[in-house]
C-alpha cells in the first residue's frame, strides 16, 4: 500500500515538474550568486598579480632573500654587558608604559563621549549621528600617523606615541563602550526610575554596572594591543623598544634585531596573562 502512495506521489510530482518548471528551479538570481561571489573574489587578487609585479620569480627570489637574513639573524645574540640590558629593558619599560598610558588617557576620555552616542542614554538624534561620525573620524587615522604628527608637534620620544595610541584608542572606545552601554537590560533603570531616582542616577547605578564588566574587558584587550602596536609607534620615532629595533636593523646587525623581537614577544606574553589575570579577578 505504501509503495503505492509513494508511486503516486512521484507521478503526482513529476507530472507538475513538466507542467511547471520554472517553479520547481532556483531563480537565476541565486544560480548565479556563487559564480558572482566567486568572480568577486578573484577579480581583486588577479588584478594585484598584474598591477603589483607578482610572479614566480619574483616570489622566488623574495623567499631565498628571507631566508638570508633568517640565517644572519641566528643565532641570536646574548648581551653580557649590564649597559646593554639596561638599555633594552629601558626601552621594554618604555613601550609598556607608552601603551599603558594611551590606553588609559583614551578610555577616561572616551567614557563620557561614549555616553552621547548611546541611544538609551541621548534621546536626540542628531547628536548621537554627530558623535557616532565623530568616532569613527578618529578610527580611521591609523596611529602610525598620529605619531608622525605629533612627533612633528612634540618631538621624538614617547610622549608622541602616548597621544597617538590616546587619539586613536578615543575612537574605538567610545564606540564599544557606547555598544556596551546600549545592550544593557531597561529593567534596572526601572526600577531606579520607579524607586525615585534621577537620570543621572539611573545611569550611575544601574547602566554603567551592567556594562562595566564589558568595558573593562575591552579596555584590557586593547592595552595587549597597543603593547604590540607600540613597537611599531617606536620605529617612526616615538621611542620605546621600536626605536632601538629600527636602530639595529638599520645597522644590519641582525642577530641582536632577532633578541629584541624575541624579548618582544616575551613582553606580549607576560601583558597577555596579567590582563587574562586581571579579566578572571575583575569580570
Amino acid at each position: 500500500m505504501s509503495d503505492v502512495i509513494i508511486s503516486d506521489a512521484t507521478d503526482a510530482v513529476k507530472t507538475a515538474r513538466l507542467r511547471l518548471p520554472e517553479a520547481f528551479d532556483k531563480p537565476l538570481g541565486k544560480r548565479l550568486l556563487p559564480y558572482a561571489t566567486l568572480t568577486l573574489l578573484l577579480a581583486p587578487t588577479v588584478y594585484a598579480a598584474f598591477a603589483f609585479g607578482v610572479s614566480p620569480a619574483r616570489i622566488l627570489e623574495g623567499l631565498t632573500r628571507l631566508g638570508n637574513i633568517i640565517a644572519f639573524m641566528l643565532p641570536p645574540h646574548i648581551w653580557i654587558r649590564w649597559e646593554e640590558w639596561r638599555e633594552i629593558l629601558e626601552g621594554l619599560g618604555e613601550t609598556a608604559v607608552m601603551a599603558f598610558l594611551g590606553t588609559l588617557l583614551g578610555a577616561v576620555v572616551a567614557l563620557p563621549l561614549a555616553l552621547l552616542g548611546a541611544k538609551n542614554i541621548m534621546p536626540l538624534s542628531w547628536l548621537r549621528l554627530i558623535s557616532r561620525r565623530g568616532f569613527d573620524a578618529l578610527r580611521a587615522v591609523e596611529q602610525i600617523i598620529l605619531a608622525l604628527i605629533f612627533i612633528r608637534a612634540f618631538g621624538l620620544g614617547p610622549m608622541a606615541g602616548i597621544l597617538a595610541i590616546a587619539v586613536s584608542e578615543i575612537g574605538t572606545f567610545a564606540k564599544l563602550f557606547a555598544e556596551a552601554i546600549e545592550n544593557t537590560s531597561r529593567r534596572p533603570v526601572d526600577g531606579v526610575k520607579a524607586s525615585g531616582g534621577s537620570h543621572f542616577q539611573a545611569i550611575r547605578y544601574a547602566i554603567i554596572p551592567q556594562s562595566l564588566p564589558v568595558i573593562l574587558s575591552i579596555i584590557l584587550y586593547n592595552f595587549e594591543s597597543n603593547a604590540r602596536s607600540g613597537t611599531i609607534l617606536g620605529i617612526v620615532g616615538a621611542g620605546g623598544i621600536g626605536f632601538l629595533l629600527a636602530d639595529r636593523m638599520h645597522a644590519f646587525r641582525w642577530p641582536e634585531a632577532w633578541s629584541i623581537i624575541l624579548m618582544i614577544i616575551a613582553m606580549v606574553y607576560i601583558i597577555d596573562a596579567a590582563s587574562a589575570w586581571l579579566r578572571k579577578r575583575l569580570i
